[in-house]
């Protein structure tokens, strides 16, 4: 067995009344292990099932609204500490959809409060933050080189009193990686909302979800960015979408991203997409490299996927470099 039981019951809930004891087991444990244990309670709501199984998804529920609401007031509290400057902050991933009601949402898991500001403005929001309340989680100063020189972002951030995790984008990939999306873009064509925070346009919020996905990473987490893709492309469409993953540089990416998602979760795309390459099953075995306890399973290919998410994200002398100071500080 492996996380196609969970792809399965996202794609078409009406399959979970086949499981036994151990199918729901292994479908639990799999969607705790892979973040998505509320986007399935979402998902299964309603349906006929165990009593036992109907708590746990009901506290899932629970759970993921109290998440949701954390995350919307970290955002504010942003939102707070950057306006006096007056700069465009875009939310990303999990935090935008739910600030946005969109379907990736609904049941989302999410972690850190992530979000994108001009990288000509980048000190400026960081004197902001520290100044209301957040402080280095990081304070290695080769981890601060690091980050300000070769990575996408800021180093994380912790507020002293709320204990929440804040990562500041400039773009959203590495500097050091061989594709380079059009941050100044992505700004320019976000969206406003309410509140007067912003998040990126929907066929950008895809570009970067394929770029997390494939293009920086060792795809840890990838059935729940994949989830992302597909409520993504089935609430918005893919109408521009080629035209801007092409301006990003991140075209490979999202049709990859496309054919995953469209394999594992039935998405809504034209049959030309639907052709794989060589690769593709190689992804997908990754994507379901669970076992029924949702521990991580293949083992071989998880340790190649993640000696390729260093490959890709900077040049082989500068990544020897890298893990060399990074092994003689152990």
């Amino acid at each position: 067995m492996d996380a196609r039981i969970l792809a399965d019951a996202l794609r078409d809930p009406a399959t979970t009344a086949r499981l036994d004891a151990a199918g729901w087991t292994a479908l639990l444990a799999i969607a705790r292990a892979e973040q998505l244990i509320g986007t399935l309670a979402h998902r299964l709501n309603g349906l006929a099932m165990p009593a036992a199984i109907a708590r746990i998804l009901d506290d899932a529920r629970t759970s993921s609204a109290q998440g949701r609401t954390a995350a919307l007031w970290e955002a504010e509290m942003a939102r707070r500490a950057l306006a006096p400057m007056g700069m465009p902050v875009i939310l990303l991933k999990g935090t935008a959809y739910a600030a946005a009601g969109f379907a990736a949402g609904r049941g989302r898991s999410i972690g850190d409060l992530d979000i994108l500001v001009p990288r000509a403005r980048i000190e400026e929001a960081e004197a902001c933050l520290l100044a209301a309340g957040w402080e280095w989680v990081k304070p290695d100063p080769y981890d601060d080189i690091y980050y300000r020189r070769w990575m996408h972002e800021l180093p994380p951030l912790i507020h002293r009193e709320r204990d929440r995790m804040i990562d500041v984008h400039h773009t959203i990939l590495p500097l050091t990686a061989r594709i380079t999306p059009d941050a100044d873009a992505l700004i320019a064509d976000s969206v406003a909302l309410e509140n007067g925070l912003r998040i990126l346009s929907p066929a950008d919020m895809l570009c970067h979800a394929a770029a997390h996905l494939f293009a920086d990473g060792d795809l840890a987490g990838g059935m729940r960015n994949l989830w992302d893709v597909h409520c993504l492309i089935e609430e918005f469409g893919i109408v521009g979408l080629e035209a801007k993953a092409g301006r990003h540089g991140l075209a490979a990416a999202v049709a990859r991203a496309a054919r995953q998602a469209n394999n594992l979760y039935g998405t809504t795309i034209p049959e030309s997409w639907r052709i794989w390459d060589s690769a593709d099953p190689l992804y997908l075995r990754r994507l379901l490299a669970r076992d029924d306890w949702g521990r991580p399973a293949r083992r071989v290919t998880r340790l190649a996927f993640y000696m390729r998410s260093h490959a890709i994200r900077m040049p082989l002398p500068m990544l020897a470099k890298h893990l060399f100071i990074k092994w003689r500080k152990k």
